[in-house]
């Protein structure tokens, strides 16, 4: 039985993740969503938030797993027995780092294999940080992110009010 995790921050889950996530899944018998708990980031949802997200969207998918993890991904994946990384490439800037930490990983995990897939033409766009933005400045990001997402995005910036700022990397949205 072929394992595989798709690592990632998940802050939050969008359709382009969850493409990745079904596509991968497709691919092997058993997937696990490692949604990382303490990334270097400023996070809108706390991990259990982004975990119940995630298990939410990828419900439908009966060889698909959700679990929070910290320390190294390779650490993570061998605890899982997995025998296979999956990142999403979305646009061409994403492969120098997604190759500088599949060669990293290679280094520390040889017998973990990292696989990259190719975003759908639709999503090249899309990342957690934009669908953040978009809403944040009260966008509709129905097309971005699951419905409960959206909702959670709306709840989130609504209580937020004006330090909503603070938690949203601003990706350039307003030029």
């Amino acid at each position: 039985m072929t394992t595989a995790i798709y690592p990632g921050t998940f802050d939050p889950i969008t359709n382009g993740h969850m493409d990745i996530a079904t596509r991968a899944a497709s691919l092997f018998d058993h997937l696990v969503v490692a949604v990382y708990d303490r990334p270097l980031k400023n996070l809108l949802f706390s991990t259990s938030e982004r975990v119940a997200m995630a298990q939410e969207a990828l419900e439908e998918l009966s060889n698909v797993t959700v679990k929070s993890y910290s320390g190294l991904t390779v650490s993570f994946a061998r605890s899982m027995g997995a025998q296979v990384i999956v990142r999403g490439l979305r646009v061409l800037s994403d492969f120098e780092l997604e190759f500088q930490m599949a060669l990293t990983n290679r280094k520390l995990a040889p017998e973990i294999e990292t696989i990259c897939l190719m975003t759908r033409g639709e999503n090249a766009f899309l990342s957690s940080s934009i669908a953040k933005e978009v809403a944040m400045e009260g966008g509709c990001v129905d097309e971005m992110v699951p419905p409960h997402v959206a909702e959670a995005l709306q709840e989130r910036f609504h209580s937020l009010g004006a330090e909503a700022g603070s938690k949203v990397r601003i990706v350039s949205l307003r030029d």
